[in-house]
């Protein structure tokens, strides 16, 4: 059976950017026409913490340790997934698609996976775990081509 068929959506993203693709062909010959794009500003960790850690006195005279720090940009990644799951949930509900196929690097694909609504994960046909953001739409289609083959 075809995987990549008329219609399906394919989601191709990481954990900054995301490309909402439909194939308007078939899976022999797709054709990737990109529906919506989502990316989110997430500076380094570095530049969206306004200060130092603070710091707590220990047990020892004159002993100080820092606090951790919240990981902010770690913090951005996750809610990124939210934000992309709740997108999908949207979607499905209105109908705008019946398959899905959704292609990130393994940590994004877990995050995402763990995000999604029953109503959409009961549409995603494949997973792929790779990077292709930065793909032109025509590579993305001869490698999803070409991957799901072999599946």
């Amino acid at each position: 059976m075809a995987i990549l068929t008329r219609g399906t959506w394919v989601l191709v993203a990481d954990s900054e950017k995301a490309l909402f693709l439909r194939n308007d062909l078939d899976d022999m010959n797709p054709d990737l026409n990109v529906v919506r794009i989502e990316q989110q500003d997430n500076p380094s960790n570095r530049e969206q913490s306004a200060n130092r850690p603070g710091r707590m006195h220990d047990n020892g005279p004159g002993q100080r340790s820092a606090y951790d720090d919240t990981d902010w940009h770690q913090l951005a990644k996750d809610r990124f997934a939210d934000e992309l799951a709740e997108i999908l949930y949207k979607q499905a509900h209105r109908g705008a698609f019946e398959r899905i196929i959704l292609v990130a690097p393994p940590a994004t694909l877990g995050e995402l996976r763990s995000k999604l609504h029953k109503e959409v994960s009961d549409r995603v046909v494949a997973e792929i775990d790779k990077t292709l953001t930065n793909h032109p739409l025509d590579k993305i289609e001869l490698l999803l081509r070409d991957l799901l083959e072999t599946t």
